[in-house]
């Protein structure tokens, strides 16, 4: 069995004070596809920030693959709409690329038509696949997305997942994100890793949707909402979710 590409072992993180990660143990392996869900303030944009190099655990150990390329696609990302640049200009910045490969990104991101167009008259959809297409420029071995289809309607989450699923098809990349658009994901993922501050528990989506430290988070019939939930003291796989304290989430 190969190394992995990423793993972490006994990984905590801290905000200040405030301890948002920890004793978090995960690992992702050569082309598959792992989505982290968990409520709000769970720690899960902190992980993969922490993947990525941008925040410094305050305990525990990342170990990486020799040669590991990585590519991100964020939550959300604010351009000035005032700014002329094209979508074939953004993908230049801040190193430039040629024209054909912008062009192969494009068409991986299933966009392969808008090299030409202002960035400012893209739609929600067009943006993110553009994010997307940036990732991919340079061939990753593990993609990141934090809430990739954030702001899309639920037609559009699933394209872009379908189109995530493609992605790993033609590249061999392994896949690791965040998302809320549960029904979506647990169709687009190997392995679903629930997190609440620590892994709560993780297997494949099947496992995870029975499982009651799942349930005890995102509730019944939700529809991918996050339900108000109180700490029950589930237990999966000899895993507790929460630290011992009521949370909830408001519904919206």
């Amino acid at each position: 069995m190969s190394a992995p590409l990423i793993e972490t072992r006994g990984l905590s993180v801290r905000h200040g004070r405030a301890l948002v990660l920890e004793n978090v143990d995960i690992s992702i392996a050569s082309g598959e596809i792992v989505t982290i869900v968990g409520p709000n303030g769970s720690g899960k944009s902190s992980l993969l920030r922490t993947l990525l190099g941008g925040v410094r655990p305050s305990a525990g150990s990342i170990t990486r693959r020799p040669g590991l390329t990585l590519g991100y696609v964020p939550q959300r990302l604010v351009l000035d709409p005032a700014l002329p640049i094209t979508v074939a200009r953004f993908l230049s910045l801040p190193r430039r690329v040629t024209a054909e490969g912008a062009r192969n990104a494009l068409e991986r991101a299933g966009v392969p038509d808008i090299g030409a167009q202002p960035m400012a008259d893209l739609s929600g959809g067009q943006f993110q696949r553009v994010l997307l297409a940036r990732a991919l420029l340079g061939r990753p071995d593990l993609l990141m997305l934090d809430e990739g289809a954030a702001g899309l309607d639920q037609p559009g989450a699933a394209s872009f997942y379908r189109r995530i699923e493609d992605v790993r098809r033609d590249t061999g990349c392994a896949v690791l994100m965040i998302s809320h658009d549960l029904h979506v994901v647990m169709s687009a993922s190997d392995r679903v890793i629930c997190m609440n501050g620590h892994v709560c528990c993780e297997g494949t989506p099947e496992v995870v949707a029975e499982a009651p430290v799942y349930r005890a988070l995102f509730g019944e019939g939700t529809q991918g909402a996050l339900a108000l939930y109180r700490h029950h003291h589930d237990h999966v796989h000899g895993e507790e979710c929460g630290h011992g304290h009521a949370a909830e989430e408001k519904r919206p």
